[in-house]
Formats: structure tokens, C-alpha cells, sequence
């Protein structure tokens, strides 16, 4: 069965740290664009990270690195300094390019609490 597994989330103090995990099943992360996203309540899905097909380095936009364990079929967003405003439901897609819109990808895993609060 394909599919993508989120891990990971949870309560986090503000000016923390978190990693996630995104375990897939049924393919191999290292054939895809493995996107990282988010969706607070009220708000849209929003891109916070992809890594391409086509490389072995990390992904880094700003506070967020995306990196990927090929060994383990696994792809991890390490968010630091965390604000309270990146409270949301995390979300790992994958498909074959990198985007940072969220229709362009095809397949979803179920998502992972992260809130920050003191």
C-alpha cells in the first residue's frame, strides 16, 4: 500500500525545537519531491519546505530543514525557534516536482499536531 506517515508532533515551548518524520510505504522517497506543508485552522494549506528528487542536500528556508534518510524511507522537517503561530496540523506530500502549492500533490499523509504554547 503506498502511503506516507506522519510522526512527531506535538506541545513545544515557544523558542523550541521539533523534528518530524515522514515514513513512506509502498516507494521509495529518493524517486520523489517529498513537500512539507501546513494548515492552521481558518487559514490555507502553506508550503513550508520540499526536498527534490535530485538531490542528497538538505533543504533549508529559514527556520525549516527538510532533509531525507534514504536508508529508512524517511523524510524529516527540523523546524527551530518555534512561534506560536506555527501552531497547525504538519503535512507531508509527495509527487514528482517541488512546489509550494498544495494541488500539485498527489498523494497526502494524514497529518501531525504541533502546537506551541507556553
Amino acid at each position: 500500500q503506498v502511503q506516507l506517515v506522519e510522526s512527531g508532533g506535538g506541545l513545544v515551548q515557544p523558542g523550541g525545537s521539533l523534528r518530524l518524520s515522514c515514513s513512506a510505504a509502498g516507494f521509495s522517497v529518493d524517486y520523489y519531491a517529498i513537500g512539507w506543508f501546513r494548515q492552521a485552522p481558518g487559514k490555507e494549506r502553506e508550503g513550508v519546505g520540499c526536498i527534490s528528487s535530485s538531490t542528497s542536500a538538505d533543504s533549508v528556508k529559514g527556520r525549516f530543514t527538510v532533509s531525507r534518510d534514504n536508508a529508512k524511507n524517511t523524510v524529516y522537517l527540523q523546524v527551530s525557534s518555534l512561534k506560536p503561530e506555527d501552531t497547525a496540523t504538519y503535512y507531508c506530500a509527495a509527487d514528482h516536482i517541488c512546489s509550494t502549492v498544495a494541488s500539485h500533490f498527489s498523494l497526502w499523509g494524514q497529518g501531525t499536531q504541533v502546537t506551541v504554547s507556553s
